[in-house]
């Protein structure tokens, strides 16, 4: 068997004065997740750097930018704990310039040395506000113990981005997440668990929460590690789960293996299925 070890960090954003402090609270969350293959951290939890500044409580919307200015230090701080700890680690997403333009990155270090990104394809419309581009690529990387991939919160509620993923080879969808509503949150943790239903993959939905006292920068979330609903695993697809909107490190296994399995001989075989059946959906991506 093809067994992984998965922890999520659900992140909790609070006033800090340094990027230290912001190290020690990502340092604490790693010390709850030894001995784990893959750590993944939220969404835009790095928004939390924006209450270091003097006058952060002046700041407007667009001001969201000025955490660019630590994404020297974010992939510096990423890369060393990586290796320091010999895990994957999947760094959440950071807003980033390149060239004239700012992207919501999601990067996922291993102990390698290995840095691979993925750019939001499909941003949320509030996104907009600050000017954030869309990337325009959805690859998987090949490791080792697993084929991921990654999804950045909205682009669970776009079916198309999982499958073209789940096509390319992905057993596990990595998707950090930032919602301020519950609402909000309830619209990506039921697409995650649709994407798993649909692609027969695991998918980790990691949140955001806490609330860092300026703009509108407060998450609502609960974590969890998700599967499709089937036989081997829990009746409701989750595998494990985080209290909602409390600072915490959630743990499970994933045996890859069963996932091949499960989409030859499961009682639902939707991704074989959906393949099958694919000359049926031409016409809808030839308008």
């Amino acid at each position: 068997m093809r067994t992984i070890k998965i922890s999520a960090a659900q992140f909790s954003l609070k006033p800090i004065k340094s990027f230290s402090e912001f190290e020690e609270q990502v340092i604490s969350s790693l010390r709850q997740a030894v001995g784990s293959d893959f750590v993944v951290f939220p969404e835009l939890f790095t928004f939390e750097l924006l209450t270091t500044f003097p006058d952060a409580k002046n700041f407007t919307i667009i001001d969201k930018q000025k955490t660019s200015e630590f994404t020297d230090q974010y992939l510096d701080l990423f890369s060393r704990l990586a290796m320091q700890n010999n895990q994957n680690i999947v760094a959440g997403s950071h807003l980033k310039k390149e060239g004239i333009n700012y992207y919501n990155s999601c990067y996922l270090f291993g102990p390698d040395g290995t840095v691979f990104e993925h750019k939001k394809t499909h941003i949320f419309p509030a996104e907009g506000e600050w000017d954030t581009a869309e990337g325009n690529t959805l690859e998987i990387l090949e490791l080792e113990k697993a084929k991921v991939g990654l999804l950045i919160c909205y682009e669970a509620e776009i079916p198309e981005c999982a499958r073209i993923l789940a096509l390319k080879g992905a057993e596990i969808i990595f998707c950090p997440s930032f919602t301020s509503s519950e609402a909000g949150f309830w619209r990506v943790r039921h697409s995650c668990q649709a994407r798993c239903i649909e692609n027969q993959v695991y998918m980790v939905h990691c949140c955001t929460v806490g609330d860092a006292v300026i703009l509108d920068l407060a998450g609502w979330g609960k974590t969890s590690i998700l599967s499709p609903c089937d036989t081997p695993w829990p009746s409701n697809g989750i595998i494990a789960e985080a209290e909602p909107n409390k600072e915490m490190v959630i743990t499970a296994e994933a045996d890859l293996d069963e996932l091949h399995i499960n989409r030859v001989k499961g009682a639902a075989t939707t991704f074989k299925d959906r393949t099958r059946r694919s000359e049926l959906y031409k016409w809808l991506y030839g308008r």
